[in-house]
């Protein structure tokens, strides 16, 4: 564990999700490879769908309204929807198509493995402070077993806009009735979690999972107040 800034008293604990709790890598590059199948299975005029024109429906979305990009779980909706359309669909067929896609998107993106080590560490966390999940994904904790150690999930889109912006940081601090320099922001991104929560007032851990250089690395905008390599390694605070 390493400082570079001095803690304060800590009230609360956030946690990103995707790739500070688990390897999200692998999650993600199953689900799009099991959601394409699916698309490619749901009518005869997608059989021969690639997923390249899924990408680029997506940045035209993007293109379009930068502020999808705050909920992406519809981003990919809408862009699932309009490629139905192109491919022959009519306006209903497509909506259904693409909420269908979704519901099985879910059910592959939350087959997700947590280290044993990361729930023995959220677990004792929990017995100490309340524990929030804040995140920028679609990731479920209930359906991958970490809801038991957070008090709500608070996801972006329908929980405000993504981080770094301070929307959800404040929804966890007036949930709790807990001041936003009271929390720790513990995630894996140097803008999104570690520069977005130090922004509003918060306290960050950066957890440095790939072994990168804070003073090397181009998107270190904000120093973080510790740096880990573990999750376990917070269990120290205790």
């Amino acid at each position: 564990m390493k400082f570079y800034r001095p803690l304060n008293r800590i009230e609360a604990i956030s946690f990103d999700l995707d790739d500070t709790l688990y390897d999200n890598y692998p999650v993600i590059r199953r689900t799009d490879v099991e959601t394409l199948k699916f698309i490619q299975g749901y009518h005869p005029a997608l059989a021969n769908l690639q997923g390249e024109f899924i990408r680029e429906v997506r940045a035209e979305l993007l293109e379009q309204d930068a502020e999808i990009y705050h909920d992406v779980t519809e981003w990919r909706r809408q862009a699932v929807f309009h490629v139905m359309q192109r491919s022959g669909l009519t306006e209903n067929e497509a909506s259904e198509g693409s909420f269908a896609a979704m519901k099985n998107f879910a059910h592959w993106r939350s087959k997700i493995t947590v280290p044993q080590e990361n729930h023995d560490a959220l677990a004792a966390l929990a017995k100490r402070w309340p524990l929030v999940a804040i995140t920028n994904g679609n990731a479920d904790p209930e359906a991958c077993g970490l809801s038991q150690y957070f008090q709500f999930t608070l996801r972006g889109g329908p929980d405000g806009r993504a981080k770094p912006y301070v929307d959800m940081y404040q929804t966890a601090s007036d949930k709790l009735g807990i001041p936003l320099e009271q929390f720790l922001h513990v995630g894996d991104d140097l803008t999104t979690d570690v520069a977005g929560s130090v922004s509003c007032g918060m306290q960050a851990c950066w957890i440095n999972l790939r072994e990168g250089n804070l003073m090397h690395v181009k998107d270190a905008r904000l120093l973080p107040h510790i740096e880990i390599s573990q999750l376990a390694s917070l269990t120290a605070l205790l």
